[in-house]
């Protein structure tokens, strides 16, 4: 059950875990303060240039984001490909919980954490499937991209630091 996958890049590792049955966890730290890695998460112009792995050759073409408890998102990369949910907890700028509807059924709910250590972020992504059959249903292939995703959202907040934005 300890099934474990990791990602690394030049500074970074992303991990991938199986934590229980039902459950996923993905781990990583981000050279960022956590008010700019959360801004990166909840603001659409921003989440739409690192959302999509690159390699995938996947573009998110609208990102739709009302980012309050109880606010819907909704992420389309192109013909029938849409993922949408609903809001269900946010703390700026140290947590996100949303759920993931496209199933039909009762999805996943996703929970981020943000804790910030010296100019640095250590986020927890946390995956709670309905049952055992839905967590081995989806697989880990996406949150095996979350590694390149993280790499985008790492050159995104350089480019961000560096301009003096957000």
């Amino acid at each position: 059950m300890d099934a474990r996958k990791e990602h690394e890049s030049a500074q970074h590792r992303t991990t991938v875990q199986r934590q229980s049955d039902r459950e996923l966890v993905v781990t990583r730290t981000i050279d960022a303060p956590a008010r700019i890695v959360f801004e990166a998460w909840t603001r659409p112009e921003l989440f739409k240039q690192w959302w999509a792995p690159r390699s995938l050759g996947m573009r998110l073409v609208s990102c739709q984001m009302d980012v309050r408890v109880g606010g819907a998102y909704r992420l389309n990369f192109g013909t029938s490909m849409d993922f949408f949910g609903k809001y269900l907890e946010v703390t700026p700028p140290s947590r996100l919980v949303w759920t993931n509807d496209e199933g039909g059924e009762a999805g996943s709910v996703t929970t981020l954490a943000l804790e910030e250590k010296g100019g640095k972020t250590l986020l927890v992504l946390r995956e709670l499937y309905p049952s055992k059959e839905a967590l081995d249903a989806a697989g880990t292939g996406a949150a095996d991209a979350m590694g390149e995703q993280f790499d985008q959202l790492d050159e995104l907040l350089d480019s961000l630091g560096s301009a003096g934005q957000v």
